[in-house]
């Protein structure tokens, strides 16, 4: 996949965060790619990528995800991103930024992602124990 290529990928992925609906999320997925968020256990499958993103979707309904920036890696490309929501849980404001590494396979679908932000700062901000 040329950059060009790759980078409409990327600004429709971001959008399919921000669809509501799981299942757009996880169609950019191969049938048994796999998602890993932070130190999780890697979602492996698009019903298992699904889940993941409605969690995402349901903590978050005005979640809004933007494509910030693509960095290659060796094999993989590093999607930059930054997510912003109101918490359904506590009604606080996030805004948290962080990337993807993606494995792209011959199809152009992802492979493997595992994805990466900083869960303290996240944990900070959903809670709203301080601000700054």
């Amino acid at each position: 996949m040329n950059s060009e290529n790759l980078s409409d990928f990327a600004e429709r992925y971001a959008k399919a965060w921000c669809s509501q609906n799981p299942q757009t999320v996880a169609a950019f997925f191969t049938e048994d790619g796999s998602l890993k968020v932070n130190d999780d256990a890697p979602a492996v499958g698009r019903e298992a990528i699904a889940e993941i993103a409605r969690g995402f979707m349901r903590d978050f309904p005005d979640m809004n995800v933007t494509f910030d920036k693509l960095e290659p890696r060796e094999d993989r490309t590093a999607f930059h991103w930054t997510l912003t929501g109101t918490y359904a849980g506590t009604g606080n404001h996030i805004r948290i930024s962080g990337y993807e590494l993606w494995k792209i396979d011959s199809a152009g679908l992802i492979a493997e992602s595992s994805g990466h932000f900083d869960a303290a700062e996240y944990e900070r901000q959903l809670k709203g124990s301080d601000h700054g």
